[in-house]
């Protein structure tokens, strides 16, 4: 029987190569002769006595790996066949491509979403008649073969709902392959639990809660409302708790004032009695926490409970020069990276909240995006948010705010992954989210959530919207809040009933009315080894002399140190003159310069066990030739830096250009 099998495929146009090919279609044969090419379903009834449908499958295998061991490389799979295939990989690999041009993002109808030509199977030669024929899906729903009618389904409820994602620019194809395996399985299993949901449902009604709470109780007062991107709490807590899982033990927060005061009341767990202290102005604003900023510009610190094990959040204060922030959290998390010993920079996370307009127009935002590879400012990635209202302060048409069709194409240039999410779908928020927070733990990669919602009230809650977005806010008037379409999906799949809906509703006002903290997850200021008790900072006089002077014994032991050349280090003429004059500097013979002056302190602090970055243009040399912090061997030798050479105790000196 063997001989025979080997025998007809060797007479055969299809050769070993084919192999991998033959075989998905030998599998579709054995459950549908009729669903693959009458070529090949030909050639299948040939290759049995037994008559077509009876072929075992072993002597079939058995006979393509013979062959394929004798041709090689060569092909020759009928032209139709091969056609086709190519085809629907085109198209598959078209939706992966563009698919995101499809995804329903604006919760207000206002932008529809379009169809591009090369998503048309007519675009490939695949008409109707192609339907129901079995095809090699490219992992479509992790099955290897489905009839072209389902493929097309699949990938419609993939790429056509509520999140489109950006992953074509990726060049690595390891990440860009397991984004896209990750992200088209969760969007197709929508695996998240009922109490998933209904935890989100109360993060939904604490979200809306406080807004609500403060609208009636301090009218006409600034907030900077997160009504209409409400789904930003329940996407920070899903964050906090899935790095929690991932093994992380902080995460620093920045962002502006746009639902700042919702995040720090339902996410960081900051009491609503000292909030409203501060909308009636009768808080102590000498208390070091407060710095005498406005509300919606205070940081805060807390501890949130998670599966993993608690996690600290610090939430940077902000001025209102809005992404200047950004490099700040940066810093931040690399010196409690550092104070951590946190090399894989897995234990500490930056999280940076956006406004879109801000996001696609200041040029922080660029430079701190640049920086962020680097050997000196790498962070291990940043979660980018961009709370996203569809309109930057009055401008009438977000077009003209930017060039890009998105307001996160800037992010592209260090090939961070996007995800556009519609904020009127908080499963898909959550599901988003997860994604991105366990790319960041993978890759340590930056990765943007483009949360599109809308801005319920104006700039403010003094302001006018309708006078220049009078559409837009028709709409809005008329759009139920998410809280509230939410709730309704959940009593329809039974999951709440409408009292509970009603009761979570009055619990948290209750919470609000007495003025407790109404984060279930916070847990205060627990504290760590790592946390800084600043309040010995509280009530100094600042006025007073502080001295910092060194003696003359300690400045004749720093300077040898300083000065020490090793033998093998050749230094420039110039370099070598002013090591020499620094010599005489310290021996009396030559005043101090500026630049032996600051080395000289930065020695005194390194050896009290201060540790010392330094990081900027130039640093190294120092801009006007003055530093020398680094001796370059004009031989090709390693760098050689003296101030990592004082003692063996001394703290650490990193300096970087």
């Amino acid at each position: 029987m063997s001989k025979s099998l080997e025998d007809r495929y060797k007479a055969s146009p299809l050769y070993g190569g084919n192999a991998p090919f033959v075989e998905h279609y030998y599998e579709s044969y054995l459950q549908d002769p009729a669903s693959v090419p009458e070529s090949l379903r030909a050639w299948f009834e040939t290759i049995s006595d037994r008559g077509a449908g009876e072929i075992a499958r072993g002597p079939v295998e058995s006979a393509l790996k013979a062959a394929a061991r004798r041709a090689g490389p060569a092909v020759a799979v009928p032209h139709d066949v091969l056609e086709k295939q190519t085809a629907v990989n085109l198209l598959v690999e078209a939706y992966r491509l563009r698919g995101h041009l499809l995804a329903d993002l604006d919760p207000l109808r206002l932008v529809r979403p379009g169809r591009p030509s090369e998503l048309d199977p007519a675009s490939y030669g695949l008409g109707e008649a192609d339907m129901d024929v079995l095809f090699a899906t490219a992992g479509v729903k992790g099955r290897p073969i489905m009839r072209l009618r389902s493929i097309l389904e699949h990938l419609e409820n993939i790429y056509g709902g509520s999140i489109g994602s950006q992953l074509a620019h990726i060049t690595s194809a390891e990440e860009r392959h397991w984004l896209q395996e990750r992200f088209e399985s969760a969007v197709a299993a929508r695996d998240i639990s009922a109490d998933d949901r209904r935890n989100i449902l109360l993060q939904l009604t604490a979200a809306e809660g406080i807004e609500r709470y403060l609208h009636t109780r301090y009218v006409g007062q600034k907030r900077f409302s997160l009504e209409g991107g409400d789904s930003l709490i329940p996407l920070l807590y899903n964050l906090i708790q899935r790095g929690g899982v991932g093994g992380l033990e902080e995460v620093v927060i920045g962002m502006a004032h746009r639902g700042r005061i919702n995040v720090l009341v339902n996410i960081m767990g900051k009491s609503p009695r000292d909030l409203f202290s501060e909308f009636e102005g009768t808080y102590d604003p000498t208390l070091t926490s407060r710095s005498g900023d406005v509300k919606y510009h205070l940081g805060f610190s807390s501890d949130m409970r998670t599966p993993g094990g608690d996690v600290h959040l610090a939430m940077a204060f902000n001025p209102s020069h809005l992404e200047i922030v950004d490099p700040v959290v940066q810093g931040s998390v690399r010196a409690r990276q550092s104070r951590r010993g946190d090399e894989l920079r897995l234990k500490v996370m930056p999280v940076l909240v956006h406004g879109d307009a801000a996001f696609a127009g200041q040029g922080v935002v660029m430079e701190t995006l640049q920086m962020s590879q680097t050997r000196s400012f790498r962070t291990g990635g940043t979660v980018h948010v961009v709370c996203n209202n569809q309109v930057g302060f009055t401008i009438s048409d977000p077009q003209d705010a930017r060039s890009t069709l998105y307001c996160t194409d800037v992010a592209k240039m260090v090939e961070a992954p996007i995800f556009h999410v519609n904020a009127d779908d908080p499963d898909a928020v959550v599901l988003v989210t997860r994604l991105a927070v366990d790319y960041r733990m993978r890759f340590r990669k930056d990765v943007v959530i483009d949360l599109v919602g809308y801005r319920r009230h104006g700039h403010n809650e003094a302001d006018e919207p309708a006078a220049t977005q009078p559409t837009m806010y028709r709409a809005i008037r008329s759009h139920p809040t998410v809280r509230r379409s939410y709730a309704e999906q959940l009593v329809a799949d039974e999951l709440v009933s409408e009292d509970q809906v009603r009761q979570m509703v009055e619990d948290y006002r209750q919470g609000l009315d007495e003025g407790r903290v109404v984060t279930p997850s916070t847990l205060g200021m627990v504290g760590n080894q790592y946390t800084v008790d600043w309040s010995k900072f509280a009530d100094v006089d600042w006025d007073e002399e502080i001295h910092t002077a060194i003696d003359a014994g300690r400045v004749e032991t720093l300077a040898a140190a300083i000065t020490r050349v090793p033998d093998d280090v050749k230094l420039h003429p110039r370099v070598a003159r002013i090591m020499a004059d620094r010599v005489r500097m310290a021996e009396g013979d030559l005043p101090m310069d500026w630049g032996f002056a600051e080395t000289m302190a930065y020695a005194s602090l390194l050896t009290e066990g201060h540790r010392i970055r330094l990081t900027g243009q130039d640093s190294g040399r120092g801009t006007f030739f003055h530093r020398h912090a680094v001796l370059h061997d004009q031989n090709g030798g390693e760098p050689y830096i003296p101030l990592r050479s004082l003692s063996e105790d001394q703290a650490n000196f990193l300096v970087t250009d």
